[in-house]
């Protein structure tokens, strides 16, 4: 059997790609790093270490002695990473999966509605203080909201057995603009705390996330993640257009319909327990897109990494900026989102001349 060897411009491909997975890989390593040690209680990176290590059975003369040092660690630090990392990763690679099936470098899963369902979900919860689950209702209406919302969008955009992207993208701004005004009708319903509560619960944060809810969204998410890998050849073909597409073999409205369903999932999930965090699903895989071409399976990959670290850092940012407070994680994804969403819409429009 005989094989082809890799050209000149597929091995320069798998070398810049190998080199962004390992960037990723040192980012997140040292934002970890940086996040575990940082606080109130400074920790030492070997401490960290030796406590990882024991954690696996390996005791060294690196773990912590104090057991305030050990608590810290595992209760309140490790957690809030694993949970900023989950997060990260799992909305940039939501991202990355919006723009693949709607074929537009600006769509964010916002677009279909998962973030205004899910805040009307969990303001429902506040203002009326259910306690159906327990202490998990908020985040269990949160997540249905997004989904419940995706689905209404996705179901009013079909017509005739297909669904047009622009279509798509028109009813997800209806089914957003009557989502903030339920919002708005809460809030006006609700007492000053409940008012309060939502507003932070919108503004995003990683504080006092537990390993029970690190827990669900991995599960949850990641075997939405490794969905979106199988699909990414399917994506490939997506990009040359419905039509040719569907001639080679891709079933084009079953791929956007489980894409949308995956986007719910892997949004709702990820802001069920830390609130709305905005621009990461937009900003990172574009930028993963600069570096390494438009291969939806190296880019989803390396959009993971990306996610997970640049949540990682904006954690440590929230909680290192100000002593003795924990700013809202989404007000600093939205400082550095922001910009750079104007940036994006004037190179588009210089480099293709715009939208019109």
């Amino acid at each position: 059997m005989s094989t082809v060897a890799p050209t000149g411009g597929a091995r320069t491909g798998r070398r810049r790609r190998l080199a962004v997975y390992a960037g990723g890989v040192v980012l997140l390593a040292i934002g970890v790093g940086l996040s575990a040690g940082l606080g109130q209680v400074a920790i030492a990176p070997t401490e960290v270490i030796g406590s990882l290590l024991r954690a696996v059975g390996i005791d060294t003369a690196w773990a912590p002695t104090d057991p305030i040092v050990e608590q810290t660690l595992w209760k309140i630090r490790f957690p809030r990473i694993a949970m900023s990392l989950l997060v990260g990763a799992l909305l940039a690679v939501a991202g990355a999966v919006m723009q693949a099936i709607f074929g537009n470098p600006l769509a964010e899963p916002g677009v279909v509605g998962v973030s205004s369902g899910a805040a009307l979900g969990a303001a429902l919860a506040i203002t009326f203080g259910l306690t159906l689950f327990g202490s998990w209702t908020t985040a269990l209406l949160a997540f249905a909201g997004g989904l419940g919302a995706t689905l209404i969008v996705y179901g009013a955009a079909r017509s005739q057995g297909r669904t047009e992207s622009v279509t798509l993208i028109l009813t997800g701004i209806a089914v957003n603009a009557f989502g903030g005004a339920g919002l708005a009708i809460l809030m006006f319903l609700g007492d000053n705390a409940s008012r309060e509560q939502i507003v932070f619960w919108q503004l995003g944060s990683m504080n006092a996330s537990r390993w029970q809810e690190v827990g669900l969204v991995t599960v949850v998410g990641l075997a939405a993640f490794a969905v979106t890998i199988v699909l990414a050849r399917r994506y490939d073909l997506l990009a040359l257009g419905d039509r040719t597409a569907t001639h080679l073999g891709v079933n084009v409205e079953r791929l956007r319909i489980l894409s949308i369903v995956l986007v719910a999932l892997l949004t709702g999930v990820a802001v069920a327990f830390v609130g709305i965090i905005s621009f990461v699903g937009l900003v990172v895989p574009h930028l993963v897109r600069m570096l390494i071409g438009p291969a939806n399976r190296p880019l989803i990959i390396a959009s993971f990494l990306g996610g997970g670290a640049l949540l990682v850092f904006a954690d440590v940012l929230a909680r290192t900026l100000m002593p003795s407070a924990d700013l809202p994680i989404g007000i600093l994804t939205s400082l550095i989102g922001g910009p750079f969403f104007y940036w994006l819409i004037r190179r588009t429009r210089r480099r293709a001349g715009g939208w019109s």
